[in-house]
């Protein structure tokens, strides 16, 4: 049986009415028979029927034991940082999401906890930044925002002889392109926000177990901490998986032809995207994941942050706003929004330039995408061009 078709009929129809859509249980507490004798469920924090849905999919989803459902995605993230102890190590991405960086070294380094940010697409690297207090390799594949691709199966290795766990975001390719788990990650995480949410109307977090001893333990961080994710939100991700595999098809087919388009446009320094041939890794993303996905990063030849700004100011359709993973496209400038908690010295060396614009490619028809941005760069570079005159003296 095929991928979507699966998918599609491994959502439940209610055994109690024969509803084909979920039903959305909104609902704090559930009337026991006697006291500890239940139906499954006793208060929703703990457990709830949407959820407990939702949590299944995507356990399935991305081959799993355990899915965990969360409010936020740093709700989900936290949770596997609460599988550290003091004087514990994490190897990090270096080029990694502000949100993450944000947690990691203003949250949990002041716990005892080190971060030791590497570039992963090296595994060398990776192998040489562990010590014998390393427990926690992380990785983001491919990465926000500059895509980055990681070799997960050479890196599993590498935790595996080092016992260390290895946590996987997921969240830019999703179960419909990449499948961690399969390639021997112990964890992986979503913002599922983004691609599986996939409309822009909700913020939540999943993480996935590929042991159940292991889901066991976030799964009591879920319950003990309480950062649930509620049953309308549930049923909203579950509503947006629905339709996953289909719109991740329309936006690596979109992102291809934008990245090509400003592969050839002369207002353009550097484009990032897995797909383009001369992408350094290329290779190896084409190896573990069935796609590219539907982010697209570029530089300016102006390399500062006034011509991003000009640019990302003067789109149409895409709409300048936080997040990704949305039917409508959206711009960002990553060093004053996603990055901006990143110190500039850390967020330049990953690559995260000044003019580094992250695309979010949506599903509009591509050539009315390709327009917008053409008018958006002959608009950004007329402005450049009137700023830097203005600017020479008389």
């Amino acid at each position: 049986m095929q991928a979507t078709t699966q998918l599609i009929h491994s959502i439940p129809v209610d055994p109690l009415t024969g509803a084909i859509s979920v039903p959305i249980y909104q609902t704090s507490t559930f009337v026991q028979d006697a006291p500890g004798v239940n139906k499954g469920y006793d208060y929703s924090r703990t457990n709830n029927p949407t959820r407990a849905t939702l949590e299944n999919l995507i356990a399935q989803l991305e081959g799993g034991q355990v899915g965990i459902a969360f409010s936020s995605g740093l709700a989900a993230i936290d949770a596997v940082a609460k599988l550290l102890r003091p004087g514990d190590e994490i190897v990090a991405v270096d080029d990694i999401y502000g949100g993450a960086y944000r947690l990691f070294t203003q949250v949990y380094q002041q716990f005892g906890v080190t971060i030791n940010f590497v570039d992963t697409t090296d595994p060398e690297k990776v192998f040489n930044a562990i010590t014998p207090n390393t427990k926690l390799i992380w990785l983001e594949t491919p990465t926000n925002p500059t895509l980055k691709i990681s070799d997960i199966e050479a890196i599993a290795q590498i935790a595996k002889a080092n016992r260390c766990l290895l946590c996987v975001d997921n969240t830019f390719a999703s179960p419909a392109l990449q499948q961690p788990l399969l390639l021997g990650a112990d964890i992986v995480v979503h913002s599922a926000t983004k691609y599986l949410g996939g409309h822009s109307d909700l913020i939540a977090g999943l993480v996935v177990t590929k042991e159940k001893e292991l889901g066991d333990k976030l799964k009591f961080y879920q319950n003990a901490c309480g950062a649930i994710l509620a049953p309308f939100d549930s049923w909203l991700v579950i509503r947006g998986i629905e339709t996953l595999h289909l719109r991740v098809q329309q936006h690596c087919r979109s992102a291809q032809e934008v990245a090509e388009f400003l592969q050839q446009h002369p207002a353009v320094d550097k484009v990032y995207y897995p797909g383009l041939k001369d992408h350094p890794n290329h290779a190896i993303a084409k190896k573990q994941s069935k796609g590219f996905g539907g982010i697209v990063s570029f530089t300016l030849k102006q390399d500062n942050a006034a011509a991003a700004t000009a640019f990302v100011t003067n789109t149409q359709l895409f709409k300048l706003a936080e997040s990704l993973g949305g039917i409508k496209s959206l711009v960002s400038h990553s060093a004053s929004m996603t990055h901006k908690t990143i110190p500039a010295e850390k967020r330049r060396a990953a690559g995260v330039t000044d003019s580094l614009i992250r695309l979010s490619i949506g599903l509009e028809d591509v050539s009315d995408l390709l327009q917008d941005l053409q008018q958006a760069l002959e608009k950004t570079n007329t402005i450049v061009k009137t700023t830097a005159n203005e600017a020479v003296p008389c």
